[in-house]
């Protein structure tokens, strides 16, 4: 598990204090700061913007990953990367023109992630996978926390890893949705390199060691 890099979430946070949200993570093996942004149009809710990011970087060196859950995410990413995302991961069903925003987000100086919800195959993306930094395999409709793990969606991380073993490729394989106590074992067997966790991070069951 030493191996595997916890991401919890802000979105399952007290939005009222954020500082100590960070602090837990911190303090509880936490080595990237998962921050969904959500419109209300590609999923339901809405849920904080630029100026979150920008007033909560300075509280840790933690990288964040800013996780677009947004349509039109290519007009948006030069605003959160001067906002303090360190990863930018938009949606592939969010954007026509991936590889172009991808190219956006590497000329800004930060690492471009893809992430795919559980209708779309991993064959989507098949052509984006030697530009990115991360896939982020989304294991629940995006939207709202505290879902059920979608099981078939665990294959998607099996599938990427065997793709990024036989052509060599660098990027991580991040997991999101309904990742527990009970679920953990799985996702990382599949492969994954990054689980984020929301609800159950922030309910005190499931933390790494400092």
């Amino acid at each position: 598990m030493n191996d595997i890099m916890l991401a919890p979430s802000l979105l399952s946070a007290d939005f009222s204090d954020l500082k100590s949200a960070i602090s837990l993570i911190e303090n509880n093996g936490g080595k990237v700061v998962h921050i969904d942004v959500m419109d209300g149009i590609f999923v339901p809710q809405i849920s904080y913007g630029q100026p979150i990011v920008k007033s909560i970087r300075p509280l840790t060196k933690l990288p964040f990953d800013v996780h677009l859950m947004i349509e039109k995410p290519e007009n948006h990413v030069e605003t959160f990367a001067e906002s303090g995302a360190d990863w930018i991961t938009f949606h592939h069903e969010a954007c026509v023109h991936s590889h172009r925003l991808v190219q956006k987000i590497h000329s800004l100086g930060k690492k471009a992630g893809v992430s795919i919800v559980p209708s779309t195959p991993v064959s989507a993306i098949r052509e984006l996978l030697e530009y990115v930094d991360l896939v982020l395999v989304m294991t629940v409709s995006p939207g709202f926390g505290g879902q059920a793990l979608i099981p078939s969606c665990v294959k998607k991380i099996t599938e990427l890893k065997k793709i990024r073993e036989e052509e060599a490729l660098d990027f991580k394989i991040s997991v999101d949705g309904g990742v527990n106590s009970q679920t953990l074992g799985d996702v990382v067997k599949a492969g994954a390199d990054i689980v984020v966790s929301g609800s159950s991070f922030f309910k005190g069951e499931l933390a790494w060691e400092r």
